[in-house]
């Protein structure tokens, strides 16, 4: 497969306008000297709004690099990805940013939260970046920090809650933007059975009114309280099927 980019495919122009996510014939290929390592091809996805989709796949599927590419934290090598009908496969970084910033919300396993900052101040961290007032920012944090369960917690630090509190302060970041779809690596990944079950409630809550989700995770369990699971295998996809009533069709 040629490394170079192909121009823009017809259908791109005639795509159902209603989908927020759409590739098309998207590869990535990684460089590494004498090997090129092709961890993405030919992939075509279209999300709609409000759908609740499993990405899986073992070790090397590509399941990884989908999510990245999905989140704009790296490009494709080929083809194309619109995401809320803007086509972000050729942006520099500086716009990958700010559509991350404004259309994207991020759970991770890990949190990634800011160890220096309390609960609000790192929910509030996506609406620093986008510029919103200091009132109007530190309300719609704490708003979200009493959704969340953590309205006695607000001015603690993450060293200072549990593996599940900080799961949430990191929902309550990834919703803080109002973004067109929240993308969760592993997100019970961390947690014991208990705590992982309330996160996952959090997300079913999520997607009842209307959020967009995608998760990544090699727990059948969790990818079953989606509404789609997308299965990864050396870089393509291996099948595409609907869950209903927690059973993959």
């Amino acid at each position: 497969m040629s490394a170079e980019r192909r121009s823009r495919p017809a259908e791109l122009d005639d795509h159902d306008a209603t989908e927020i996510v759409l590739f098309r014939r998207v590869a990535k290929i990684y460089d590494l000297g004498k090997v090129k390592v092709e961890a993405l091809i030919d992939v075509d996805i279209g999300i709609q709004p409000g759908e609740y989709l499993a990405i899986m796949g073992p070790s090397g599927s590509g399941k990884s690099t989908l999510l990245n590419l999905l989140g704009c934290l790296d490009r494709p090598t080929d083809g194309n990805y619109l995401i809320d009908g803007i086509d972000v496969s050729e942006l520099d970084d500086d716009s990958l940013s700010d559509i991350r910033n404004r259309k994207l919300g991020f759970v991770f396993q890990s949190y990634n939260l800011i160890p220096q900052l309390t609960v609000v101040e790192n929910i509030e961290v996506p609406l620093y970046y986008q510029g919103i007032s200091e009132k109007e920012s530190r309300q719609k944090a704490e708003s979200l920090a009493s959704r969340m369960g953590l309205a006695d917690r607000m001015q603690h630090r993450p060293m200072e809650l549990s593996g599940g509190q900080q799961q949430r302060v990191a929902i309550a970041r990834a919703l803080a933007n109002d973004p067109v779809m929240i993308l969760a690596d592993e997100p019970t990944g961390n947690l014991d059975t208990a705590t992982g079950n309330d996160v996952l409630q959090l997300m079913d809550e999520l997607h009842a009114e209307g959020k967009t989700l995608v998760v990544v995770t090699h727990d059948s369990d969790v990818a079953r309280r989606s509404r789609r699971i997308i299965r990864m295998l050396d870089g393509r996809v291996e099948s595409d099927r609907s869950v209903i009533d927690g059973v993959e069709e």
